[in-house]
């Protein structure tokens, strides 16, 4: 595997600035959820069940928020939709530890539709300040970053809410939220191409990529499958304010929801395995070994990142789905620590690929000034999809034990990736024969 694409993407100043902050920014959020669950469980004495329901109404925010905060992005550029994010973040995660139970379901659900939109904005940058040809290894290492992110997160937040207190983990929470919406606006990362004419191109990039970022570059077989379904392109009017009284042209075409299909696919099986491992360790009485096993699979994930990275082209998002989902279902099989370890690794290795390939592939398919509202919608499809595996997972190891978890995720996940795929297919055939018909 060469190194060189990583090696060029790192030249680039803006790039590697972005993809740090991006994994500093993100730490907060993924300590977020078991400090509320630490919180609403341990402090308040509140159940299991209603602990949960905290981060559902997180969750139900989030994913309304999203699209709509993307769209924001799209319209009115950065600082100004991050300076109420700002602003709400700070009070609801200072009032938080004061709120009766009721009122903190208020608080997750604005928190949630209010959150920074922290991977939106990464992912929208990183398509403008990375050439089209390199976004695959951009991508890739900004999912190496989300796992850095979501390994650093939760263990810093469990130490600070059992060694010293839940409200002072919670307002410490909050707290780095702030810094890192401040952090950004100061940063102002572009979210459109014109940024970039008035700031020195020279230190950031050499001549190739100034060639590169305008230069169109070759689909593969698996992009041009996706962008004959349809993209979403501008129309005489469509230009950045969208035209007074001028439709603008539709978000989610047939290739748009494929994409989101696959981001929904892959957090169905990865909130799903979730429920698994802990299942399975629990019955094992091995539960203290959880560590060992996410360990595992977090390590093939970044390793999986790396490959993919490299590649010279493209992978279908919904055939690498397929290949999770498929590799999801032997896990169960596992009985002890080690063993469940060692199958989970597989698996692994296909997490970051369909998550970076569904984001290469938004920005392949939107045009930059609809870019921030696609992010949205892709960053929904994973927050809904990640809803529906953990509890669908949860329903099949009570009904007939650990195993369970994994087989119905990864059938699920099958399921909708050759569903897709089957639809692609047919829409494609359909028009051919339209074709020699005319």
């Amino acid at each position: 595997m060469s190194l060189s694409p990583y090696r060029a993407l790192l030249r680039l100043r803006g790039a590697r600035n972005l993809l740090l902050l991006g994994v500093v920014a993100r730490i907060p959020m993924s300590a977020a959820g078991i400090v509320l669950v630490l919180f609403v469980e341990g402090t308040l004495g509140r159940s299991w069940l209603e602990a949960g329901l905290v981060g559902t109404a997180t969750t139900l925010g989030a994913a309304i928020g999203s699209p709509w905060r993307g769209r924001l992005l799209d319209r009115f550029g950065l600082r100004r939709t991050l300076a109420p994010s700002i602003v709400v973040e700070a009070v609801v995660w200072s009032a938080i530890p004061f709120l009766p139970y009721q009122g903190l379901l208020v608080a997750a659900f604005v928190g949630g539709l209010m959150g920074l939109p922290i991977f939106t904005v990464v992912r929208q940058s990183l398509s403008v300040v990375v050439p089209e040809a390199r976004r695959r290894t951009a991508y890739a290492v900004d999912s190496i970053g989300v796992e850095l992110s979501f390994m650093a997160g939760p263990a810093l937040g469990v130490l600070v809410a059992t060694q010293v207190s839940t409200t002072a983990a919670i307002l410490g929470v909050g707290a780095t939220m702030v810094l890192s919406g401040i952090a950004l606006v100061v940063a102002n990362p572009p979210t459109r191409s014109e940024q970039l004419a008035g700031r020195r191109v020279g230190r950031d990039v050499d001549a190739a990529d100034v060639v590169s970022r305008s230069a169109p570059v070759s689909p593969s077989d698996a992009e041009r499958a996706l962008l004959e379904d349809g993209a979403v392109v501008p129309g005489p009017a469509d230009g950045a304010g969208g035209g007074r009284g001028v439709r603008r042209p539709r978000m989610l075409t047939p290739a748009i929801l494929a994409v989101l299909g696959a981001a929904a696919g892959v957090t169905v099986v990865l909130y799903g395995t979730d429920i698994g491992v802990v299942a399975v360790l629990r019955e094992a009485d091995a539960i203290g070994m959880s560590g060992l096993v996410f360990f595992f699979w977090g390590l093939g994930s970044i390793l999986g990142a790396l490959v993919y990275g490299a590649l010279p082209r493209a992978v279908h998002p919904l055939w690498l789905l397929l290949a999770l989902a498929v590799l999801t279902v032997p896990i169960g099989l596992a009985d002890s620590p080690w063993t469940l370890a060692l199958a989970i690794l597989p698996a692994g290795m296909l997490n970051a690929p369909v998550i970076s390939s569904t984001a290469e592939m938004v920005a392949r398919l939107v045009p930059e000034h609809r870019r921030g509202e696609a992010m949205g919608w892709h960053g929904s499809a994973m927050t809904i999809g990640g809803a529906v595996g953990g509890p669908l997972a949860g329903t099949a190891v009570d009904a007939v034990g650990p195993w369970g978890g994994f087989a119905v995720v990864g059938v699920v996940g099958a399921v909708m990736a050759l569903g897709a795929l089957g639809a692609q297919s047919t829409r494609r055939r359909r028009r051919a024969a339209h074709a020699l018909a005319a």
